[in-house]
């Protein structure tokens, strides 16, 4: 039997091409993402070990993993110079860290965050690299980053400036252009490097995040820290930011092995149709070697075989594959500007192990169904000319009716519970998400079934437009209930998941619009980088509210003051608004009480503090004050969406409770029928003496949000697009092996007077109606449960449906289809007649 079915391989090699395509994008996936984050890491090592092994020991605070921990900050300046004092130690650096915001040629701070201030030392201890030029050597001199340079054009030799802690502006010559690619904080919002003695004076910091030391030996330094200080040496330094980035690569690489899982399965429901479409065609073959004296367990163990080789050639072309992948992925990523560590494309162990395995597991699995089924054929069997398998009229048993019921009864109400009766968030979305998968589950148990009246909905129009041919083509798509419905499920998994995500994108876009029409009822906001109402942080200074003011085409000026205090023993932001604006500019809604109830001794607190802390109109809250606890009576509650803090009160009580503050935001509306370009420039011009002040436009916040999430939908849609071409794969190998089952059909109809091309329009046509009907089914379960994990995020999101995307993705899966159906109505147009008519 190994031979026969070895034999059977080699005979027929083109028929299980694309089964062995389908295991091969999939493998390839899961593959490339091994490949992808093995090689990231292995870079992120081998730089990490550079780095540090050009320390012999390095102390950090307890738990720290280096450069950028939370537990900055923490080492003091007296520990610095007895490690310096110890014999033997050659060097000793404190690694400085803080705000350094660095100004742009606009006279702005670059950034929405402040960029990080960093010790640059020189000697042995200089860890990081540069790319141009060298490290400062003064107190007027300076390096960035990479990327920031680029960015902003600044070139070796040029002036930058620099503010300190106190916001005064600094001028420095720019030496150099560093690479700080081991410190992931600098990476992401910039950094500005000086010498250890500038850094300690611009960032006003008197501590250190690390000291690195050269010389003295471990112990000595140990003792010397005296227990309280982590002491490591350079390897382990090496080896704890290694595994600080590693973290990053294991969340990157588990997202994506999502992906690459829902490819598998996609696979499988290809494999799975395939070989039970072979185990049809080849009936009468089993039944022979039945009758010549092979057992049913032979019988199954042929088609495990067979599958299991199938799924072994896949898998290490997917390795292949995936190699290319992974490699082809990093190139893009540098290319765009991603910067990261390249190494060797790295082929693990791990990767060859996992790719066959679930290759060859996934395979297996598949033909399992089909397998069983050919141990039922009977010997009998070879004597007979059945229709084909699977045809006709599919009718639902009662276990089937029953568990599709439960499921899909079960998915349906577990989803309205989640969407519209939990409270919003993460518990109500996974509530969906389970919800969802017992739907698709349904669905999956009852598509043969929805087969025929989906074909008819699906199949109207060509059969009206397409003649005979059309009409065979749609009947062809509706006789085999199973066959079809395994097709078009296999599409209907992408195609739903990629509904799924425009929907949610759509929603997202649609609920910001709305927020900023809350939030941002103004033309312009201005802010600082360093505003947000904590006691450290930098206000918009009172003097541009006056300038504002007399700007020609500003019609209204907002002031927004804002105080961290203790509010009923618990830390608070306690804000006013200016008077004239409170009600007219700035608008809360107010679920109980009115704003024109908020007077002196009062407060108005929103919803959600005040359900959190069980405030009700009426009762009274005790306010720290300069003056010491104040009572405040509640006079009522207001909608989070306005952009106020969550206890408000008047101005004037305000200014007597926190003296007179600076403005958090100065909200800013344009008159009417000012021309924005001119506003906003004269807004921008009033701004321009104070650096750290930045104009946003609500145009500009709709812009960025937009990108944003259309950056992640095209993502998704590209990772999702690998199980819609495997989808189609399943698609062609149907076409594919159903010409080879109805050949004499096809030949009776060319002596019947059917034309090559109108037999190649049918087998399209039959192609076009099987992708709408798994993308019509995909597209109804991706909105529906778009629609209700929108309503399940959160009570504001706003459910929009993306009409043109949702008849765009049918049109694209149907053509999809189409082009699928070339070759194998090629195949069948070519055959001969005579020949084909005499086939068995």
């Amino acid at each position: 039997m190994l031979k026969t079915t070895l034999a059977g391989l080699r005979a027929h090699k083109l028929r299980l091409l694309l089964t062995g395509l389908a295991i091969t994008l999939g493998v390839g996936f899961i593959a490339g993402t091994f490949v992808l984050t093995d090689t990231m890491e292995k870079g992120v090592d081998k730089k990490f070990a550079k780095s540090a092994d050009k320390v012999d020991v390095a102390v950090l605070p307890k738990g720290s993993s280096g450069p950028s921990d939370s537990t900055e900050g923490q080492l003091p300046a007296a520990l610095l110079e007895k490690i310096r004092a110890l014999p033997g130690v050659t060097e000793a650096q404190g690694a400085v860290r803080g705000d350094a915001p660095l100004v742009g040629k606009d006279g702005k701070v670059v950034g929405d965050m402040p960029t990080v201030g960093l010790s640059v030392p020189g000697g042995r201890l200089q860890r990081y690299e540069l790319d141009k030029g060298r490290v400062p050597a003064g107190p007027n001199e300076a390096v960035v980053d990479t990327k920031t340079a680029e960015r902003e054009g600044f070139t070796v030799g040029q002036a930058i400036t620099v503010l300190d802690g106190k916001r005064t502006p600094h001028r420095f010559t720019l030496v150099g252009i560093a690479d700080f690619g081991i410190d992931p904080d600098a990476g992401y919002r910039g950094a500005v490097g000086f010498d250890p003695a500038t850094a300690t004076r611009m960032t006003g910091s008197t501590t250190y995040e690390e000291i690195d030391v050269a010389g003295g030996g471990l112990d000595a330094v140990t003792r010397a820290a005296g227990g309280s200080y982590d002491v490591v040496t350079g390897a382990q330094l090496g080896d704890r930011l290694a595994k600080s980035a590693g973290a990053d690569m294991k969340v990157i690489r588990n997202g994506l092995l999502i992906f690459g899982l829902v490819s598998l399965v996609v696979s499988a429901l290809v494999i799975y149709n395939t070989f039970s479409i072979l185990i049809a065609q080849r009936m009468r073959e089993m039944a022979l070697l039945r009758c010549v004296g092979a057992t049913r367990r032979q019988i199954f163990g042929s088609v495990l075989t067979e599958s299991a080789v199938v799924g072994f050639v896949g898998s290490l072309t997917g390795l292949i594959a995936g190699l290319g992948l992974g490699g082809g992925a990093l190139a893009l990523f540098n290319a765009l500007g991603a910067g990261i560590p390249t190494a060797a494309v790295t082929l693990a162990p791990r990767t060859i192990v996992v790719g066959l395995l679930v290759g060859v597991v996934v395979t297996v699995v598949s033909a399992l169904l089909p397998a069983r089924a050919a141990t039922r054929i009977a010997p009998i069997a070879a004597l007979r000319t059945d229709l084909e398998p699977g045809s006709g009229r599919f009718r639902l048993g009662w276990p089937r009716t029953v568990l599709s019921a439960l499921l899909g009864l079960g998915g349906l109400g577990l989803g309205v519970f989640g969407a519209l009766v939990m409270a919003k968030g993460q518990a109500a979305m996974f509530t969906v998400a389970v919800s969802g998968g017992l739907v698709f589950l349904a669905v999956i148990t009852l598509m043969p079934a929805l087969v025929r009246p989906l074909g008819r909905l699906a199949g109207a129009i060509p059969a009206r437009l397409g003649g005979v041919p059309g009409r065979l083509a749609v009947e062809n798509a509706r006789r085999s209930p199973r066959r079809t419905a395994t097709t078009t499920i296999a599409l209907t998994i992408g195609v739903g998941l990629m509904s799924l995500f425009a929907v949610v994108a759509a929603s997202g876009k649609a609920t910001t619009d709305a927020q900023l029409d809350k939030q941002f009822p103004v033309d312009y906001q201005l802010t600082t980088q360093f505003s947000g109402g904590d006691a450290g942080d930098e206000p918009v200074p009172r003097a541009l509210t006056a300038v504002l003011r007399n700007v020609p085409q500003v019609a209204s000026v907002t002031e927004l003051r804002t105080k961290e205090t203790l509010v009923g023993g618990t830390e608070e932001r306690v804000g006013s608004v200016t008077p004239s604006s409170l009600g007219t500019v700035l608008k809360p809604e107010f679920a109980t009480g009115s704003l024109a109830d908020l007077r002196p001794g009062t407060v108005a607190v929103d919803q959600e503090t005040a359900k959190g802390r069980g405030l009700r109109a009426g009762q009274t809250v005790q306010v720290k004050t300069r003056q010491g606890n104040v009572p405040l009576k509640v006079i009522g509650t207001f909608g989070t969406d306005a952009p106020v803090t969550p206890f408000l009160v008047t101005e004037a009580d305000f200014n007597r409770y926190f003296a007179a503050r600076d403005p958090e935001m100065i909200f800013v509306n344009a008159k009417e029928g000012a021309a924005s370009k001119g506003a906003r420039t004269a807004v921008e011009n009033a701004a321009q003496p104070y650096p750290t002040v930045k104009v946003i436009s609500s145009a500009e916040l709709r812009e960025q949000f937009s990108k944003a999430i259309d950056m992640v939908l095209m993502i998704f849609g590209g990772l999702l697009g690998l199980a819609i071409i495997i989808a189609l794969f399943g698609i062609a190998n149907t076409l594919t092996l159903s010409v080879v089952e109805r050949t004499r059909e096809s030949a009776l109809l060319r002596a019947l007077g059917i034309t090559k091309r109108q037999l190649r329009r049918m087998l399209s046509v039959e192609a076009f109606v099987m992708a709408v009907m798994g993308a019509f089914t995909g597209v109804v379960l991706g909105v529906a449960f778009g629609w209700a994990a929108t309503t399940a995020m959160a009570a504001s999101a706003v459910f929009a449906l993306p009409w043109l995307q949702v008849i765009g993705f049918m049109v694209l899966a149907g053509l999809a289809g189409m082009v699928a159906a070339v070759l194998p109505a090629r195949r069948a147009a070519k055959a001969s007649i005579v020949e084909s008519l005499a086939h068995d």
